[in-house]
């Protein structure tokens, strides 16, 4: 059995691999063509379409060959939207796709495929592109692209995945260097986010989202839900996002996981126009972007969301926090949000202040600090922050270093790995249920006099200390008799190094 896994694993790894690279490779025929920030939104139209095709022909297939439905039910509508297929008009399938990719007209016949889909699917209105036929973008490229994708099945064992989420972490991992900061402001690591996910355990309830990028944390809760034998339909999901072509990003990746979401009727800024002002979430996950300055401060003074204080006008950090704190459920909501460091020591513009009244009025339950290199568009050292309503250990809070964990996946960037994230998920479970033991080095539980104590900086390093060592059995004596001897064997060695040196550059006709 163990064997029969390991293979399989092995089989969606190099399935991962393959497509990942055909998705790259589409990307290399368009470079030069479109703008690198461009990129990934039309290799993302195009998979979506294929997607959905796919999926619209396989379940067609199903049918067909199904002795109780046949031909009979092929064209029947209720038949896939049972099974959360979009119901695809023929000549929004790939294959009238294709069949045009070698003619001037397939930006076209691409831009009147997604207005059929549309057209046919209430959920998808609005959302999809529809920008193909534009001058700029190159029709023999494009259709390059289409005959590129005509061979890679993308509806069939990648459909329990997030698909969009991972060609948008795999794209943006490619084109971080060209597009800046810019293109890792609405996305999060996957294994960050399933390190939220692991902690926080949605399994049922309203999960709320206030900055909710391509959608990535409303889909690993419901993977998480269904991975422990849950039901999809126990989470109700609400999100809001500013960017627009994201907002449309995360609307398609949710659809095609048969997602139910209220992201709103369009995109809009969560501080100046909350989507959801009475919603009272059992569950909020957030990753705002990092100290985000100029975010209206000035016009929202006398907001009733800051409990604990007005947030600066240069950074929002704070101003992310008490939102959220606003929206979560009293009788027991939990947030996890991911912030940078400097959210935990900072004294400035009164965070300081904010902070302590926050420890003192028992919201903060966890803090955790990531490791270096999970992000692609910065550099900036992160940590979660866990808040809690009515926390399972009142009067303490959790501190957990993570900053020695992590793998290097590509020469710039980690990411956590399944172990990494299932010991902090356990972790923290033992701190709930009062079983934990403090380890120097990785975890602590700590009272709010001992943070207190500590000008309520919430640094975990200051409480999980220094990772013990084993004690040295040689004696400092005889250590140190040891290592001077080997030093002065090095010296010795550099001493006839120079010598030879400077006798060859001698031959040469230099001289030292």
């Amino acid at each position: 059995m163990a064997a029969k896994k390991e293979a399989k694993a092995k089989e969606a790894n190099t399935a991962n691999i393959g497509f990942e690279d055909k998705i790259w490779e589409a990307a290399r025929i368009l470079r030069g063509n479109v703008d690198a920030s461009e990129y990934k939104h039309v290799v993302l139209g195009l998979i979506f379409l294929k997607y959905v095709s796919d999926r619209f022909e396989a379940r067609r297939a199903e049918i067909l060959a199904d002795p109780e439905l046949g031909e009979d039910f092929a064209d029947d509508r209720d038949e896939y939207e049972a099974e959360h297929v979009f119901w695809v008009p023929e000549v929004a399938r790939w294959q009238a796709v294709a069949s045009a990719a070698r003619t001037p007209e397939i930006g076209s016949v691409i831009d009147a495929a997604m207005r059929e889909i549309e057209r046919e699917n209430d959920e998808l209105k609005g959302v999809l592109p529809k920008n193909f036929a534009r001058p700029e973008l190159d029709k023999r490229r494009l259709g390059d692209v289409v005959d590129l994708f005509t061979n890679v099945q993308v509806g069939g064992a990648g459909e329990s995945k997030d698909l969009l989420g991972r060609v948008y972490e795999y794209c943006l991992a490619k084109f971080a260097e060209q597009e800046g900061k810019r293109a890792g402001e609405f996305f999060t690591p996957s294994s960050v986010v399933r390190a939220l996910v692991e902690i926080l355990r949605p399994f049922g309830g309203r999960v709320y989202d206030p900055c909710c990028g391509s959608g990535g944390m409303f889909v690993q809760s419901s993977q998480f839900v269904e991975a422990h034998d849950g039901k999809l339909n126990d989470i109700s999901v609400y999100g809001q996002e500013s960017n627009p072509t994201t907002w449309k990003m995360a609307r398609m990746n949710l659809a095609i996981r048969g997602i139910e979401a209220d992201l709103g009727a369009a995109n809009a800024d969560t501080f100046y126009d909350d989507l959801h002002p009475r919603l009272k979430a059992d569950f909020a996950m957030a990753n705002p972007p990092f100290n985000l300055s100029n975010w209206g401060a000035e016009a929202l003074k006398d907001d009733v969301r800051w409990t604990y204080g007005l947030p600066p006008t240069g950074n929002a950090n704070f101003a992310w926090l008490q939102h959220i704190a606003s929206h979560l459920n009293p009788s027991g909501g939990r947030a996890g949000v991911v912030l940078a460091n400097g959210s935990l020591s900072s004294q400035t513009g009164g965070e300081g202040e904010i902070r302590r009244k926050m420890v003192e009025a028992d919201l903060v339950e966890c803090v955790v600090s990531l490791p270096s290199q999970l992000f692609y568009s910065t550099q900036i050292p992160a940590s979660l922050w866990f808040l809690a309503r009515k926390k399972k250990r009142p009067g303490t809070t959790l501190f957990i270093d993570a900053r020695n964990m992590g793998t290097m996946v590509t020469r710039n960037s980690k990411q956590l790995t399944d172990a990494e994230i299932a010991k902090l998920g356990e972790t923290y479970e033992a701190y709930a249920a009062g079983t934990l033991e403090d380890v120097k080095g990785y975890v602590a539980t700590v009272e709010t006099a001992q943070i207190a104590a500590q000008d309520y900086i919430l640094t975990p390093g200051r409480y999980v200390g220094v990772e013990e060592r084993e004690a040295d059995a040689e004696p400092f004596e005889d250590k140190m008799a040891r290592l001077t001897a080997e030093l002065s064997e090095l010296f010795a060695k550099s001493r006839e190094l120079e010598t030879t040196i400077k006798k060859n550059l001698g031959t040469l006709g230099f001289e030292l």
